[in-house]
């Protein structure tokens, strides 16, 4: 239907003028909803990498382009002082990870063509001269310039064999036989937005920054991470990788480990039972900085920073006091401090943390990651200057990100877009638990509400569980607003950026309590004035979509329900999902077949008898997070109890890729809206968008 009416546009584009009358007449009054082909005209700032001298950020801007139905990935680049921007790799295809040498002269970055393998290319800034520097089979990973400029790492997956069990006979010329058979031998045989993974392994590589063969640092059949960090004499990179002979039952147990560049020598540096990665060598390459955790089966533990001496010793937490997670850590050019991002009461924040812990809030409204729900995101980086690069939001949740500088505002990818359109707005809502806790909430305002006017509520909710929401730009929030509905989010108990202990209430316990939060914040809706309690609908996707499903087995409060990815019987989950063994050693005391009335007892499923709220099941095709079992599961048993209920299944999709196409995007959000539409009670019923009508 979409490509029906894009072609009809582009056909009478190249007709005579004919009716000017009447395309005058559709121009008069444009609509100023926000709607779904608004999604390929939203842009957003990603990735931004502030040059050496502090003079210029490239950064990734991301965009909808309507006639591949793929967000685009440039690479742009700012004058910091001016604001001028320039395109530096904006060619067709998908241009990522900018990284600048470390005089700044020069700037790597991977760029693949549509259906090509992506390689690295590196670009003189004085000259504006491009080269291709690499002919790799597949994408290369956590770049990283060596000190002097001339050499650069990288981290690229090695195919292995897989394993052979006996031989078919041998197939005559000419024949056209089957497929042969597929051995699976590997716990982790499958991962979200890669399918069925194939033999091999991650590896380091160093390739020369002026081109030519790379050659091959870590070997074994382990895998190795990065980022990357190089030492001072380029004669040594640290990284993380899990090389226990286990590692497949053992998969959150990786160290942090100095390869000797020349001879591949490995040695490890850290030990205790718990991930540590993302290591970062200081200045001078005397101490090395990283995250990690003692890992104990509880469902959530924040990343602390810690810092050790190059061999090893004398390991201390730095964050020891904050109980947040840490999730980007830079040294300081001088070392002595270290610049840190985590997610704090619902905001993205950086921070500088010195050697003795002190720790200095610098900024906190970073945005950004993916657009179509309000999770916490952003991204940062520093000069040797100290000068701070970050995408964040100066919108109230109005905008994607952008890029700022120094707190400074330097892009505006939106105004264009938006000068035309009335947006829904966002406000914080006071929400107190059962037990007095305080639970942060919001709502979206349909465009031009007027206060003390009951509408249609939207509960929607967040997944994770161990994810936080935050008062930024969601598409899938605007689209509801557009279409006259008030909707609600927040960070029930479970939620990340308020501390393990708020988070581990959850903990062996998911659902539970979680659903009371959810529905105080509702009755604080109602007692708003905001919200029609007549006219009460919820949705959410994953973690979402299991309270989803939770809430419409334990009450009928709620005209009408969409579950999004859920799951909907733990023991199925547990047995089908890419991570297999996550759910049953973090979420669970014992495996399935030792409690199964445990996993029982939290499973939507065992509340479907209860269910009379019509309700929608939506699920991506290729969902191996979240199997699209879980769902069917759940469509049938509403199916068999009669309750009204459609399963939409959006083509080609991954869990983590749900809304990655915008088309399918909007499509979805708006499949949710009519199956709302069809049971909301209140007399003004406002159209929903439509997803057919062309980009503007």
């Amino acid at each position: 239907m979409f490509r029906t009416t894009v072609a009809a546009l582009l056909c009478a584009a190249a007709l005579p003028i004919a009716a000017p009358i009447a395309f005058a007449q559709q121009m008069e009054a444009p609509d100023r909803r926000f709607t779904g082909a608004d999604l390929f005209g939203l842009e957003q700032a990603a990735d931004p990498q502030i040059s050496p001298d502090g003079s210029r950020v490239a950064y990734v801007r991301r965009s909808g382009d309507v006639m591949t139905d793929r967000m685009r990935s440039a690479i742009w680049l700012v004058d910091v002082r001016t604001g001028q921007q320039s395109p530096l790799a904006a060619t067709p295809g998908s241009h990522l990870s900018p990284r600048w040498s470390p005089d700044g002269s020069r700037l790597t970055y991977v760029s693949a063509v549509e259906g090509q393998s992506p390689q690295l290319h590196v670009r003189w800034m004085a000259s504006g001269e491009t080269a291709r520097i690499t002919g790799l089979p597949d994408s290369p990973s956590a770049v990283a310039w060596s000190p002097d400029g001339r050499q650069i790492a990288y981290v690229m997956r090695v195919p292995g064999e897989p394993m052979k069990l006996g031989e078919a006979p041998k197939k005559p010329e000419g024949a056209k036989w089957a497929e042969p058979l597929e051995i699976i031998d590997r716990v982790t045989y499958r991962a979200d937005g890669a399918g069925y993974l194939k033999p091999g392994f991650d590896h380091v590589f160093v390739v020369s920054a002026d081109g030519g063969a790379p050659r091959q640092v870590t070997f074994g059949k382990f895998n190795h991470g990065g980022p990357l960090s190089w030492s001072r004499d380029g004669r040594t990179l640290v990284l993380s990788a899990n090389r226990r002979p286990d590692w497949e039952r053992e998969p959150n147990d990786s160290d942090v480990y100095a390869v000797d560049i020349a001879s591949g020598s490995l040695t490890k540096l850290t030990s205790r039972y718990g991930p540590d990665e993302a290591p970062v060598l200081s200045p001078d390459g005397s101490k090395i900085a990283y995250l990690g955790f003692d890992d104990k089966y509880v469902s959530y533990t924040p990343s602390q920073l810690y810092v050790m001496d190059r061999d090893g010793s004398n390991v201390r937490p730095l964050t020891a006091d904050l109980d947040r997670g840490i999730d980007t850590v830079e040294w300081a050019d001088d070392g002595r401090s270290l610049y840190v991002s985590y997610d704090d009461d619902a905001r993205k924040k950086v921070a500088r943390i010195g050697l003795d812990g002190r720790r200095t809030v610098l900024h906190e409204n970073l945005a950004g990651g993916g657009l179509d729900r309000p999770y916490t995101g952003g991204a940062f980086s520093v000069s040797d200057g100290g000068t701070i690069a970050y995408t964040g939001d100066a919108s109230g949740g109005m905008r994607p990100a952008d890029l700022f500088v120094g707190g400074r505002q330097v892009t505006r990818l939106n105004d264009t877009l938006m000068a035309a359109k009335t947006m829904g707005r966002v406000e914080p809502l006071d929400v107190t638990a059962k037990d007095g806790r305080k639970i942060a909430s919001w709502l979206v305002l349909p465009p031009g509400h007027q206060p003390g006017t009951r509408v249609p509520l939207i509960l929607e909710i967040h997944g994770g569980p161990h994810t936080a929401y935050g008062p930024v730009f969601a598409t899938d929030n605007q689209l509801y607003a557009a279409a006259g509905y008030a909707v609600l989010y927040t960070n029930p108990r479970g939620s990340t950026s308020y501390g393990s202990e708020f988070a581990n209430l959850i903990d062996k316990n998911y659902p539970s309590e979680d659903y009371d939060d959810l529905i105080a914040a509702v009755d604080a809706a109602i007692a708003a004035g905001v919200a029609d309690p007549d006219n009460l609908f919820v949705t959410g996707g994953s973690g979402g979509g299991v309270l989803t499903s939770w809430i419409v087995g334990k009450t009928d409060r709620f005209k009408a329900a969409a579950t999004q990815k859920p799951v909907i019987n733990w023991i199925s989950e547990a047995l089908t999902m890419d991570g297999t063994g996550f759910t049953s050693r973090y979420w669970f005391a014992k495996q399935p077949w030792e409690d199964p009335m445990s996993y029982w007892n939290r499973s939507p499923l065992s509340l479907v008898g209860n269910v009379k709220t019509p309700t929608l099941v939506v699920v991506g095709a290729e969902d191996y997070r979240t199997p699209v079992s879980e769902s069917e599961q759940y469509y049938a048993a509403l199916q068999i109890r009669g309750v009204p209920t459609a399963l939409v299944k959006v083509p080609g999709a991954s869990h983590g890729g749900f809304t990655a196409r915008p088309s399918q995007s909007a499509a979805k959000a708006a499949a949710i809206l009519a199956w709302f539409d069809r049971y909301r009670t209140d007399r003004a019923r406002p159209a929903a968008p439509a997803i057919a009508s062309a980009p503007r």
